[in-house]
């Protein structure tokens, strides 16, 4: 018994006084927080580095340019040397 009290004296404490939190509402409290700070993480993730990450790449994106054929194929030019006028006595007959 006088051990206890000594125990309490030299380390200037009362028996009927709280110590402070305890293990578990300590752990409580972090893994609150814990939980708080991811939640912030994800939101930056979602609404700055995914965007920023898509622009990047659409910058970096390059689309192969269409190919237009430099020369005109023989069977085309063939097909259009069709004559596209008429006589002007036609003309008064179609009307």
């Amino acid at each position: 018994m006088t051990t206890m009290l000594d125990f309490f004296f030299y380390n200037e404490i009362s028996p009927k006084e709280k110590l402070g939190p305890t293990g578990r509402t300590i752990e409580a409290k972090l893994l609150k927080r814990i939980n708080a700070v991811i939640a912030i993480m994800r939101d930056v993730e979602k609404t700055q580095t995914k965007p920023t990450v898509a622009m990047i790449q659409s910058l970096f994106e390059t689309e192969e340019p269409t190919k237009k054929p430099l020369i005109v194929e023989k069977k085309y030019a063939e097909e259009k040397k069709q004559v596209r006028f008429r006589k002007k006595g036609n003309l008064k007959n179609e009307l």
